[in-house]
């Protein structure tokens, strides 16, 4: 469909025919109109009753890890189609609509052996759900913080780490903050009341109770909810964030308080700036001095330069400079403060305070921790420090300063990748005649029946995984031990799946020092390499607010899921029908290419076919 055209829908309502926006064009106006504070949206509800919705939605949806999971009435995302669609549409409208409690499931929690739980929703709440948040990200997306990063477009982990390292230079403390059971614990009263500050339709906000009201099941038994918003439903993230921006602006106010002096710095010790300028007045005349008075000015140097490293390069309590600085993802938050103990003690009591007064949430006091800057603090799974460096290095104006003194590092904790290489089963320890622990590689017998490319593909996607988020890490190239013991780890699974040494496998299949694998496909031989590419540390993330809505963006594409729904065209008959469908599978590498359409669906490298009923069924017949 292209940007800017209408859709005609004949409304039950009012019997006439009304003329239905483009979604990307209303959701880019209630962008437009989210940052006038005093504006207040009226009519959302009616965005509802769009077909164009749900397709955004589902296009949104369809790709997601779980989007092929059946909720509680055993549905899944799989055949999607407009008749669906305006069944849905038809229940909005009269208001019958009411969603099914979510499907209770619980997911193991990372290196614990404590279990968190998710929510299932059905298929057809997942896709008003899909359209309930794209309209409430358009309306307070553009007016969320900065300092939030979790769940947003265009901001992840990486932009959180990245800010830190920008913004937390010099700070004397850290305050680790984590919220206690936040995503369960939410007040519905409140989360509805920062709502409609908004939003002044009824009927949203009747949804909106509908869906925090909907309950779980879990072993056959409902439960109500009274709190929270489920974790794996698609509109809680967008809910978290607006419950949670009452913190981040809490945080703001309590900066711009916190924040003493115009300067941007503190001041410079003075017994640092003493021996800088002594050391460079030794060399002043240089070109006038004897040998003598070179090699004499030269210790001197030397000697100044010494105790000037000595010093720290600022006053280690400036009381005429205080600063704050502050960064959230999700309920995972941590605070810089240049000030006192005493200061970091307040600012977590302060915090504490408000997290349970005004937005009725417990801060985890044994979580959330004060720490001294020089030793580490952990958050997003990284080790952060201030650097006390004493190296000096020549600034633009040619004096030697202490450049890296005060600059934030990011460590790779020692216990993420060694729990991670226990966690694949991917290593064993044992004593040393020496009673010292040996680390041996050991081979994974889960993996044995899988083809050769698809054991590379796996010890790849897992090292790759790890590397990818702790590259920003100051020691990233620590990862080459994670990689030394999977590559060794993938050489006897290769020697168990065949029966033979390691040493065979690696003569077999090295190639140029790069172990190789050669596969069959029907484009003809390929190869597939281990890991190879190093463990670099990278750097430069930028941290720029880019376009709001980067998810529209596919939706104006040419062959979008649209034009397969309207195209009355069966892709496995070629037949044109009054009703198309689009068959999903839930991964494309699981299609054998036994069938029709299948070879079909890989030819296209798509998880999506639109089919008409018939094929449709016959599909399912064979699955």
């Amino acid at each position: 469909m292209a940007k800017g055209s209408s859709l005609s829908f004949n409304t039950k309502t009012e019997g006439c025919v009304e003329t239905l926006r483009n979604p990307v064009d209303v959701l880019k106006n209630l962008t437009k109109q989210a940052k006038k504070p005093e504006y207040k949206y009226k009519r959302l509800y009616r965005n509802f009753y769009n077909p164009e919705f749900y397709i955004l939605a589902y296009k949104n949806i369809y790709a997601t890890k779980g989007s092929m999971t059946p909720g509680i009435d055993g549905r899944t995302i799989d055949n999607m189609s407009l008749s669906r669609i305006n069944k849905i549409i038809n229940k909005m409208r009269d208001k019958s609509y009411q969603p099914n409690p979510v499907k209770r499931v619980y997911i193991d929690k990372k290196n614990s052996s404590k279990k968190r739980p998710l929510g299932i929703p059905s298929a057809d709440d997942k896709l008003i759900q899909g359209v309930t948040r794209l309209i409430l990200e358009s309306i307070f997306e553009p007016n969320f913080s900065i300092n939030s990063h979790g769940f947003r477009p265009k901001r992840s982990c990486h932009t959180a780490l990245t800010q830190i390292q920008k913004k937390f230079k010099g700070v004397k403390w850290f305050i680790e903050g984590d919220i206690r059971a936040c995503f369960d614990s939410f007040d519905h009263h409140i989360l509805i009341d920062i709502i409609r500050q908004r939003v002044a339709d009824e009927h949203f906000i009747a949804l909106l109770w509908k869906f925090l009201r909907a309950g779980y099941m879990e072993q056959f038994i409902y439960e109500k909810t009274h709190s929270g918003a489920p974790q794996g439903s698609g509109i809680s993230p967008i809910l978290a964030n607006i419950y949670l921006n009452k913190l981040d602006e809490f945080m703001d106010k309590y900066k711009s308080k916190f924040d003493i002096g115009e300067r941007k710095r503190r001041k410079v010790n003075p017994k640092y700036t003493k021996h800088q300028r002594a050391m460079f007045k030794c060399t002043e005349n240089w070109e006038g001095m004897s040998a003598d008075e070179k090699k004499t000015a030269l210790k001197k140097r030397k000697e100044h330069r010494k105790l000037m490293q000595e010093q720290p390069y600022y006053l280690a309590n400036d009381s005429t400079f205080k600063r704050l600085q502050y960064g959230r993802y999700a309920d995972d938050f941590i605070i810089g403060i240049i000030g006192s103990k005493q200061d970091a003690q307040k600012v977590k009591s302060d915090i504490a305070r408000f997290i349970n007064n005004a937005m009725k949430l417990e801060m985890s006091m044994e979580k959330s921790k004060i720490t001294h800057s020089s030793d580490m603090a952990r958050f997003l799974g990284y080790d952060i420090t201030v650097s006390r460096s004493n190296s000096l290095k020549k600034n633009s104006k040619g004096q030697m300063v202490k450049a890296w003194y005060g600059a934030v590092q990011l460590y790779v904790p020692h216990d993420k990748w060694f729990n991670k290489l226990m966690e694949y089963k991917a290593l064993k320890i044992e004593k040393d005649i020496d009673g010292k622990d040996k680390w041996i590689p050991t081979h994974r017998g889960q993996l044995i029946n899988m083809s050769d490319e698809a054991i590379v593909g796996k010890y790849n996607s897992e090292i790759r995984g790890l590397y990818n988020y702790y590259c920003l890490a100051n020691n990233a190239t620590v990862l080459s031990n994670f990689g030394h013991i999977m590559e060794y780890s993938m050489y006897k699974t290769f020697a168990g799946k065949y029966r033979t040494s390691m040493s065979k496998i690696i003569k077999q299949y090295k190639r140029n020092g790069v172990f190789t694998v050669n596969y069959m496909t029907k484009q003809g031989i390929k190869q597939t390499t281990f890991y190879n590419d190093g463990f670099k540390r990278k750097k430069g993330y930028t941290l720029e607010y880019t376009d709001l809505l980067p998810q529209f963006q596919k939706y104006i594409r040419p062959n979008s899921l649209i034009a397969q729904l309207r195209s009355k065209t069966c892709e496995l008959c070629g037949e044109t029908k009054e009703e198309i469908t689009i068959h999903q599978v839930k991964k494309l590498k699981d299609l054998k290419g036994n069938h029709e359409w299948e070879r079909i669906m890989i030819g296209k490298r798509r998880k999506t076919m639109a089919v008409c009923i018939d094929c449709h069924n016959i599909i399912h017949y064979n699955c």
